[in-house]
């Protein structure tokens, strides 16, 4: 038994000794950051249309009935039906605050129907155009405009490659400044950025006019990190 017991004791030392070597590894530990500018050629707008009336169906019919004008523009102007959807829509009761200011109780003095929809524009040289005819239609309510791309996987591979080559970089200057010799990439992994992968950001660039809205398309930058660990060559 005892015989048993060495043996298995050996056979345990001898399996785990990988991993403990593996644990005991010197290494380096970098953070690569790479970016990539790239023109945008779609952009994702959020608009709406506000309506007022005495009564909630008295707001819901004219906001209904102006919304239906301004994607009639949208139609037009070529947008297709996949690029735009609802995003929001309520109806909220107009509180009159004369009434509480003469000590009575408040009442509702009308209703405000709001419409909001999310539209890409895929043909930037339109923007400005789609823009102004919507608020010729109606349109009083603009929440945001972001410029993307429409396919970023290649823009965003790009960057990776950024990365993963500042991080080489990194490595290699650490390396000779501590007197040692870099090794094979043991670990590599993407940092997440505000929900993870790369992230699109906005750049300034020349103001391209149209009939009645201004428009900067300007540049994105699809920027990224990874986290690598070299090992240390004996």
């Amino acid at each position: 038994m005892r015989q048993f017991m060495c043996a298995l004791i050996a056979t345990m030392l001898v399996m785990a000794a990988p991993t403990m070597a593996e644990e005991g590894t010197r290494r380096i530990t970098v953070v690569g950051q790479g970016s990539v500018e790239a023109v945008p050629d779609m952009a994702t707008v959020s608009m709406g249309v506000i309506s007022e009336a005495k009564t909630g169906a008295g707001a819901m019919t004219l906001n209904s009935t102006t919304l239906a004008d301004v994607m009639a523009q949208l139609k037009a102007a070529g947008i297709e039906a996949r690029d735009v959807q609802t995003s929001n829509l309520s109806l909220s009761p107009r509180w009159d605050n004369k009434s509480s200011s003469r000590g009575e109780g408040q009442k509702i003095g009308g209703f405000v129907a709001s419409n909001t929809v999310t539209v890409r524009v895929r043909d930037l040289s339109v923007l400005g155009e789609v823009l102004d005819a919507v608020v010729q239609s109606g349109a009083n309510r603009f929440n945001g405009l972001h410029f993307g791309l429409q396919e970023p996987q290649p823009v965003q591979d790009a960057a990776r490659k950024v990365a993963v080559a500042d991080a080489r970089r990194k490595a290699e200057l650490y390396a000779v400044a501590a007197g040692v010799t870099l090794g094979d990439v043991l670990t590599i992994s993407e940092v997440a950025q505000n929900g993870g992968g790369p992230v699109m950001m906005a750049m300034g660039a020349e103001m391209a006019q149209s009939r009645a809205v201004p428009v900067s398309q300007g540049e994105l930058s699809v920027a990224t990190s990874v986290s690598v660990i070299y090992a240390i060559a004996d």
